[in-house]
């Protein structure tokens, strides 16, 4: 029999995942009740749902499992528990429903929702009766609580905070999450004693322990493991810093890469709480704002650069006394960028999606996920500027106000900002601003389609990071060693670097036809030779192509999944032939590059059609309008199939080497 989803008890346990316990969710307000889809089983485990309006001033709506639906607090306010029967109506085995408060849904208005699970070693909510005297509350967090957050429910009160890192003593000393004010010094909350992986101390103070009060306690654990298909990966850290007053500050080193951050300045009074969270924005771009809300205060969300996310933690990049003054104690916690589980079904990862264009701002949607990256092109029309256009969460989902951070697949050109496309802060795709002729003009129609990929272990990682001009390793969190690795300057003019581990290593161009060659050392290598990328790190050497000192960078990695995805070779036999990628369904996408000599980048995907008779095919190193009228591949339930025409398609020419990157 398996044990209980969450409590990593024996071998037989069910493995527990980031993405199970915790939830980014962004939503707009219809004005009337809605129901809210994170996959977050509340109803069966239990846990917290935090709301905050992004565009007005609203409060910090906490309503949890215990206390029960319609139960509100407000982490901007002391104020007591109210019943809001409009408010977060009731909670479900896959997220939880809205009425139609203010605070929740307003009509147009835009909202974020935090959803954090009870599971062992990431979260726990409690609630008890104070008796005025020191005392121990249980816990079920099955690990010592990093963090401790205690809101009265019956009266007025502030929300008192411990932090295992806030000062040498955090036994005695607290903060208050509806204020600025630094760290104070009393016994009288935590009892001056530590909490342990059972229990936590209580003093007297009425704001967590007044005789026949009633409280509410949310937990929060740190590095306790926990998570991961052996139970063994951390998934939440509470850690502090120091600052250094300097734009290049300090970088925090968690091991994993955040999705979501809450710092505070623990020292002097006056420095703001700050949220930022990967999907609202967290980027590495300067240009690219993140977008930050602050527990104390109703403030919509602010466009600020505090923080820039790595592949194991985050940087300080600002000066702001709220995150970086010198000599001064941060607290932060954060939470583990998911998924971590290894996808199951290329739906989960990737969908193509087309529109025609009608010249007026919209979203795109219908990509089943929230993007990690995307490549738009227009299909019809041709000319210069009818390029790739490649966007990526952790260059910016950039605000409404500036636009995103492009590339173009056919152009060598430095990144770009790109207004027309104005966000991908949408559950399921993201949003145009206006017609520009590349993304959305009308035109006789103009037709378009966006190929979506979505990051998961063993599948797809996206990674940003600084050239040293010195061979040296970039850290990924692929999982497992990268098949096809594409990189591109953000900063510079430079050729896309493209390089296979297939066939012993090969390396080409994203934006040229010409062959691949053996790796270079230069590109791909160190000491003279070509390293092979590994499950957690790939070479560069000191070419400009892909780490010229001071050049900022982005990579895309591929791998194979079984029954998800292929990363293969073939060689053409001229006439028809079978790709078996392993797959039961047939393959969705289907990229395809000549590697033995001159050949285009061809792009096939089900969305515009893979089947028995024409496949229209685009190609993505050239600006030409998408070709129709030829039966260049045809579907497979194993992968797909191959044919030859070597004027119009020549992906199966005779005695010819072919990689490809399929998708189910």
């Amino acid at each position: 029999m398996l044990a209980k989803k969450g409590l990593m008890t024996s071998p037989s346990a069910v493995a527990l995942y980031i993405e199970d316990a915790f939830s980014t969710y962004l939503y707009t307000g219809t004005g009337s009740a809605q129901t809210i889809t994170n996959n977050i089983d509340l109803s069966g485990e239990g846990g917290l749902v935090w709301i905050k309006g992004r565009s007005g001033a609203t409060g910090h709506r906490f309503t949890d499992t215990v206390r029960g639906a319609t139960k509100s607090l407000a982490s901007n306010s002391t104020a007591a528990e109210a019943t809001e029967s409009t408010g977060l109506t009731a909670f479900s085995g896959t997220g939880f429903t809205i009425g139609a408060d203010a605070d929740y849904n307003t009509n147009a208005a835009t909202y974020c929702s935090w959803t954090f699970r009870k599971a062992e070693k990431f979260f726990d909510v409690v609630t008890y009766i104070g008796n005025g005297s020191n005392r121990t509350i249980s816990h079920n967090l099955g690990s010592v609580p990093g963090c401790i957050i205690v809101k009265r429910t019956d009266t007025t009160g502030d929300w008192q905070v411990y932090h295992r890192a806030n000062t040498a003593n955090p036994e005695t000393d607290y903060l208050v999450l509806n204020t600025t004010a630094a760290t104070a010094d009393s016994d009288t909350r935590w009892n001056d004693t530590l909490p342990t992986s059972t229990v936590f101390s209580l003093g007297t103070d009425a704001t967590v322990n007044a005789n026949s009060g009633t409280y509410v306690a949310y937990l929060f654990a740190h590095d306790a493991g926990g998570f991961g298909e052996a139970g063994d990966q951390s998934v939440i850290k509470c850690g502090s810093y120091t600052g250094n007053g300097s734009t290049t500050g300090p970088t925090i080193d968690l091991g994993w890469e955040p999705q979501w951050v809450l710092i505070k300045q623990s020292t002097q009074s006056g420095n703001r709480w700050t949220i930022t969270d990967n999907m609202r924005g967290f980027p590495v771009t300067s240009a690219a704002q993140q977008q930050i809300l602050q527990p104390h205060n109703t403030d919509a969300e602010v466009g600020v650069m505090y923080f820039q996310p790595t592949a194991t933690g985050f940087k300080v990049v600002d000066v702001d006394a709220d995150v970086n003054s010198s000599g001064e104690t941060y607290i932060y916690i954060a939470i583990r960028r998911g998924p971590m589980k290894t996808p199951e079904a290329g739906t989960d990862v990737h969908s193509a999606v087309t529109w025609t264009g009608n010249n007026a701002a919209r979203n795109i949607t219908g990509f089943g996920f929230p993007l990690d990256m995307a490549i738009a092109r227009v299909r019809n029309d041709a000319g210069a500027s009818r390029y790739g256009i490649t966007f990526d969460r952790v260059r910016g989902i950039v605000s409404s106000a500036s636009g995103a951070r492009i590339l173009q697949t056919t152009s060598t050109n430095a990144e770009a900002t790109y207004s027309s496309i104005n966000g991908i802060d949408l559950m399921t795709g993201f949003k145009i601003a206006d017609g520009d002729r590349s993304i959305n003009d009308a035109g006789t129609p103009n037709t378009y389609v966006a190929w979506g990929f979505k990051r998961a272990p063993g599948f797809f990682d996206v990674v940003a990071y600084t050239g040293t001009g010195s061979a040296t390793t970039v850290t990924h969190n692929l999982g497992v060693a990268p098949e096809l690795l594409i990189v591109k300057s953000r900063s510079n003019a430079q050729a896309w670097g493209v390089l296979t581990t297939l066939n012993s290593g090969l390396q080409g161009r994203l934006n040229e036809t010409s062959a691949f060659s053996s790796p270079s050392s230069a590109v791909w290598g160190s000491g003279g030779s070509y390293v092979a990328p590994t499950s957690t790190v790939f070479t560069v050497g000191t070419d400009n192509e892909t780490n010229g000192s001071g050049y900022t960078y982005v990579a895309y990695l591929f791998a194979s999944v079984s029954g998800v995805s292929k990363v293969g070779s073939y060689t053409g036999n001229g006439s028809n032939q079978t790709i078996n990628c392993g797959f039961t369904t047939g393959a969705r996408f289907v990229l395809i590059k000549r590697t033995d000599g001159t050949g285009d980048w061809y792009i096939y995907d089900s969305a515009r059609g893979i089947d028995s008779g024409s496949d229209p095919q685009i190609k993505l190193n050239t600006t030409s309008a998408e070709a129709t009228g030829y039966d260049a591949v045809d579907p497979d339930n194993s992968g797909f199939i191959v044919n030859n025409d070597g004027t119009n398609f020549p992906i199966n020419a005779n005695g010819v080497t072919y990689i490809y990157l399929a998708i189910a």
